[in-house]
């Protein structure tokens, strides 16, 4: 099956020369533009989310996008062959057609990311399946891995998914697609298995289908970062809310608003811990942490100049003797 190649610059706008803060700039843009909580056209915000994320992942990561840039060099319209290791499984152990490649949907994951960035890559599962006819002539089918684009909303309060998988019979040798409901469980994390009983390869000779196994990849979000079951976000305060202390309405996952107290005196780089707010998980959900940036007006002129020169002459604090 022909994989289309993606242009992850074009998605993001930003030149093959681009630093690696214009592309987490061009992103935090595009995603808070196409995030489905706030996009003004709902049908298509969803997988023009992912298309951005999925250009992210590759681009904001050094070696991905050096493996990227060289393979678009040599692209010229056809994809090269999968790299040795990685990528999809072609054979399956004897029970694929030779050449053939499982194909997934709905995964939020293009078919070109599948094979040459996934982990799982639509791949056999080493230790699962396969090998050769038992008695009878029996074989299990191949176990099936793939990746899954979970966004911090499905991992806050849990969701369904509808994913289908292209695969051949080795009955019958056509080519079929499934479709599987997969549910999310609330709190679940980067790099954890979600398995899918029975919807891997077709057994052969009467031998039990193989399962699917999908590894879940936390998509990045403009605001919030994911550490395990804990959440950290940015938040810019100005010189006088920092030295003087204020309460901000702080919006924080599940849809809700929380008065987030700043100490006075609370100083750049610090963070201010909301137990609590973090991803659910069986003993306790984790927590929040906002780390606290202070930020200068970029000019200021008249009454406002006048004001911070006397506030120069009188204050005694000295950053440099602390």
């Amino acid at each position: 099956m022909a994989v289309q190649f993606r242009d992850y610059y074009e998605v993001l706008g930003v030149g093959r020369d681009a630093t690696q803060a214009d592309v987490k700039k061009a992103f935090r843009k595009l995603a808070r533009k196409f995030h489905p909580d706030v996009a003004e056209d709902k049908s298509t915000a969803e997988e023009k989310f992912k298309e951005i994320n999925e250009a992210y992942e590759v681009l904001s990561d050094p070696e991905k996008r050096k493996k990227y840039d060289a393979l678009g060099a040599n692209w010229n319209g056809q994809a090269p062959p999968p790299p040795q290791g990685g990528g999809y499984s072609t054979s399956g152990g004897g029970q694929m057609p030779e050449g053939y490649e499982f194909e997934f949907g709905g995964t939020g994951f293009s078919d070109f990311f599948e094979r040459y960035f996934s982990g799982g890559g639509a791949r056999r599962a080493a230790g699962y399946g396969g090998g050769s006819p038992g008695a009878g002539g029996k074989m299990r089918g191949q176990d099936i891995e793939g990746d899954l684009m979970v966004t911090l909303e499905e991992a806050f309060s849990g969701s369904m998914r509808t994913i289908s998988l292209r695969k051949a019979d080795p009955r019958t040798g056509q080519v079929v697609t499934d479709e599987v409901q997969v549910r999310i469980p609330a709190g679940i994390g980067e790099g954890q298995r979600l398995r899918v009983p029975g919807n891997g390869g077709t057994g052969v000779g009467g031998g039990e289908d193989g399962d699917l196994f999908l590894r879940v990849r936390m998509a990045a979000h403009p605001d919030y970062r994911v550490s395990g079951h804990d959440l950290y976000r940015d938040l810019e305060l100005a010189p006088w809310e920092a030295v003087l202390g204020t309460t901000i309405s702080l919006k924080v996952p599940g849809d809700k608003t929380v008065q987030l107290k700043i100490p006075a005196g609370t100083g750049n780089g610090d963070q201010l811990r909301l137990r609590g707010y973090g991803l659910p998980k069986k003993a306790a959900p984790g927590d929040l942490y906002v780390e606290v940036s202070i930020s200068t007006p970029p000019a200021v002129d008249g009454e406002e100049r006048e004001l911070w020169e006397k506030l120069r002459d009188v204050s005694k604090f000295n950053p440099r003797e602390n």
